[in-house]
This record gives structure tokens, C-alpha cells and sequence, in this order.
């Protein structure tokens, strides 16, 4: 198959995630087709955004949609570097036989939802700038790589800033793009009603998973890009 009639292909699947994402989400195009795009191109998304407006909902579907893993953390300001990348535990085998054996955290997914995540300390921020940029965790001195695609969706809110800490320059660095999350008008509140106020049978069925993820991935890779084009983004940096 040439590398034509696979990005056919790749177009397909990539309109079939979005009909997918849709059974849930109610507009926000802008918001769905950047999330999808970043997962492709191997980034990670920062949403801004109030709460309630189907931050993490949206995270799940695409795992969902995309038959992935899926892990949410929930960042506070006494979550701790252990409760993300995992520890090291003693563990008896056998009797009066004791080892040391790594317990993985919940980085250890495929999508991974850092929600709120400028309420913890940058202490436990820093933990995923290993996991971000380099796809592994170091943990007592040992590397553990992790499978891929790996993908992490943070968000924060644009409002209550009360007792959050600001994401460093290193930090923001690790994020492909930051996308503000709009309210919904009144048309897509009025379909939100009708989605919510009955039963919940828009099921996203699995259109694709980790393997065909991973092969598209490295088909946008093979994409050339004009001389022209990347001119202008060496000229902007």
C-alpha cells in the first residue's frame, strides 16, 4: 500500500474519531479536532477552561474511541511525585526473602488526564517532565520506558487562581498547543439538555487502537514539509 492510499485511510479513521467523539461532545469543534491532532502528531494538549464544560469527558471519549487506557489524576496541593510515576515497595516472595519491587502509578497509560493540574506544587509538576518529553520514568535510580502512544491532557482554570502555582517556562514547554475551552451557546446548551436529561445511549464504539495509532503516527512523519513553510517557522522562532 502506497503512502497515498494510506492517508486515505488515515482520513477515514480520523472522521470516524470525531463522529465518535460527537455522540458525547457537543460542539467545541475547534477543542475536539486539536486534541486529535496533537495525539497524531505526538504532543500533549493544555485545556483552559472553566469547570463543567466536558473537560474530562471529552479525555474519556477519545481514550474510548481510540480503545486506550485511561488515567485521571486529580492534582492537589498534597499530591506528591510518588502518586504519579509509583514507588518503590518491599514485598516478601517467599518467607525471611524481602525485595524491592516498583509499583507503577497512573502515568503508566496511554492517555492521561492531569486534571487542574496548577494546584499542585511544582515539585509534583516537575514528575512529568521526564514522562512528557522523554516517554520514560526514572524512579530510584531505574528507567522504566513507557508504551506508547503516550499522551497527557492537563487542564486548569482560567478563574480561580486562588492557591495554584503557576506552570514554569519547562513546563509549558512540554504542551503542542493550549486550547481554550468556549461556554456553550444556547443552541448546544439546548442539545447538552437533551443528551443529559434522558437515557444515556450514545455509546463511542472503538474505531481504532493502539498499533493503527502508532502506524499513523509515523505516516504524518513521512509527510514532507515545504521549504517555504519551514522558513517561516524557523523565522518566527
Amino acid at each position: 500500500m502506497n503512502v497515498e492510499e494510506k492517508a486515505e485511510q488515515f482520513r477515514s479513521l480520523y472522521e470516524s474519531i470525531r463522529q465518535e467523539i460527537r455522540k458525547k461532545i457537543v460542539g467545541m469543534n475547534e477543542v475536539v479536532d486539536s486534541t486529535v491532532d496533537a495525539l497524531f502528531l505526538g504532543g500533549h494538549v493544555l485545556l483552559e477552561g472553566v469547570p463543567g464544560l466536558g473537560k474530562t469527558l471529552l479525555v474519556r471519549t477519545l481514550a474510548e474511541s481510540l480503545d486506550l487506557a485511561f488515567s485521571r489524576i486529580q492534582f492537589t496541593p498534597d499530591l506528591m511525585p510518588a502518586d504519579i510515576l509509583g514507588t518503590n515497595i518491599i514485598v516478601e516472595p517467599a518467607p525471611g526473602q524481602k525485595i524491592f519491587r516498583f509499583q507503577k502509578g497512573p502515568v503508566f497509560t496511554h492517555i492521561l488526564l492531569a486534571d487542574e493540574i496548577n494546584r499542585a506544587t511544582p515539585k509534583t509538576q516537575s514528575a512529568l517532565l521526564e514522562a512528557m518529553q522523554e516517554r520514560s520514568v526514572t524512579v530510584g535510580g531505574e528507567r522504566n520506558v513507557l508504551e506508547e502512544p503516550f499522551y497527557v491532557l492537563a487542564t486548569q482554570n482560567p478563574i480561580e487562581m486562588e492557591g495554584t502555582y503557576p506552570l514554569p517556562e519547562a513546563q509549558l514547554d512540554r504542551f503542542l498547543y493550549k486550547v481554550l475551552v468556549p461556554f456553550p451557546g444556547e443552541a448546544d446548551l439546548l442539545k447538552i439538555l437533551d443528551l443529559t436529561t434522558g437515557e444515556d445511549t450514545a455509546r463511542p464504539a472503538a474505531v481504532a487502537g493502539r498499533d493503527r495509532v502508532r502506524e499513523y503516527a509515523q505516516l504524518i512523519l513521512q509527510v514532507p514539509a515545504a521549504d517555504h513553510v519551514m522558513s517561516s517557522a524557523a523565522k518566527l522562532v
